[in-house]
């Protein structure tokens, strides 16, 4: 098998979700961490923001195969109580079921309303483009799921004999080149001259392309996922004078995905002008698991 997406991996677009391995109500990945949720039968390959999703980016055939079903026309918005109902059943919103034969499958949910470009019956090749992107069905960001099936059971490509040994993942997979696996990420990092709202945020709205001089206030924000509770999350903000903020807040529960800002108030005529440097670090007892940076200039 090769990614379901055509976007650079850790970079501008991330697996943020694994099939779930707890027989009981809780849940864990293949590497028993908590990077799931209870029944979660496939991998999710989310974007970071829906900017992303909205400028188009590719669902492909993960193996060769023949299109076994397809399914379209179903909005792309995030999944809440308010519009379950809606989804009732079609729970993988649009997508594409591929037969590999011999009793596998894959298939690909929550794709992009009105993208789907294959029909029922026909051949397509690993890599072959299916559609794109999208936030349809049950999702609340935009990703491919991308569930794998032999005989009817639900078979995880990066642990696909089930024997799950904490510490030691098998090396055996169905990749072709299996993805690396990160336990949590940044998504997004801006600039705004306010503390932006979390819906500003995951649209990818909320950074501003450009500020002045004389803006009233410099915030700098981080958009990520995977959070455990006890993370640090670290954001600074240095200018042409040094280190304008640095802070860190501590989650206090485990969050899927997760936004924190810091900033600092105009207290002169204007910001000095040059090149500014946001950073977002998350930290997990002690080690830093990712870090991201933008840069901005004020004149």
């Amino acid at each position: 098998m090769t990614s379901p997406i055509a976007c650079d991996l850790g970079r501008d677009c991330f697996i943020q979700q694994y099939v779930d391995h707890d027989p009981t109500t809780g849940a864990f990945d293949y590497r028993c961490a908590p990077l799931s949720y209870d029944a979660h039968k496939g991998t999710d390959f989310g974007l970071a923001t829906l900017k992303q999703m909205q400028a188009g980016v590719n669902v492909l055939a993960s193996a060769t195969g023949t299109v076994k079903g397809v399914r379209d026309g179903m909005a792309d918005r995030t999944y809440s109580k308010d519009n379950s109902a809606e989804v009732a059943g079609r729970e993988c919103g649009n997508g594409v079921v591929i037969d590999h034969g011999k009793g596998w499958e894959t298939q690909y949910c929550h794709m992009k309303k009105g993208s789907l470009s294959v029909r029922t019956g026909e051949q397509v090749e690993r890599g072959a483009v299916l559609g794109q992107v999208g936030n349809s069905g049950r999702a609340q960001f935009p990703h491919v799921h991308l569930s794998v099936r032999h005989d009817g059971a639900t078979i995880d490509p990066f642990d696909p004999d089930g024997a799950i040994t904490c510490g030691s993942p098998d090396t055996h997979t169905l990749w072709q080149d299996p993805p690396p696996y990160r336990p949590g990420g940044i998504l997004d990092v801006g600039f705004s001259d306010t503390v932006p709202a979390y819906g500003d945020v995951k649209s990818g709205q909320a950074n501003a392309p450009s500020l002045s001089a004389t803006t009233p206030a410099l915030v700098v924000y981080g958009f990520a996922f995977g959070g455990q509770k006890g993370d640090r999350f670290r954001i600074a903000l240095t200018g042409p004078d040094g280190t304008i903020v640095d802070q860190s807040a501590t989650l206090e529960k485990p969050q899927a995905q997760f936004f924190r800002a810091v900033g600092k108030r105009l207290k002169r005529a204007r910001w000095p002008g040059g090149t500014y440097t946001g950073t977002v670090t998350l930290i997990r007892q002690g080690r830093d698991i990712d870090s991201r940076s933008a840069r901005m200039t004020l004149r």
